[in-house]
């Protein structure tokens, strides 16, 4: 008879990498998701605006306030 728990038979095996958008395994030719669908979905995300990188608006870099007016022409 065995004392291993259920949850113990697993313990330390390394698990395949789950594809992020619904996941199952992953396969290699699509890495790192499952396949062509999650890929395209994936990507519908990025250009869709659905995943975003936060960044905050921090004064101009030279600490100038841009102005909006068109600089002279220069002469030549």
């Amino acid at each position: 008879m065995s004392t291993d728990t259920p949850g113990d038979r697993h313990a330390g095996r390394p698990t395949a990498p789950a594809c992020p958008i619904c996941g199952k395994a992953e396969a290699e030719k699509y890495r790192p998701f499952c396949s062509a669908r999650c890929a395209d979905v994936d990507l519908n995300r990025w250009l869709t605006g659905a995943y975003a990188i936060p960044v905050t608006e921090d004064d101009d870099e030279d600490g100038e306030e841009p102005t909006l007016t068109p600089a002279p022409p220069r002469e030549r």
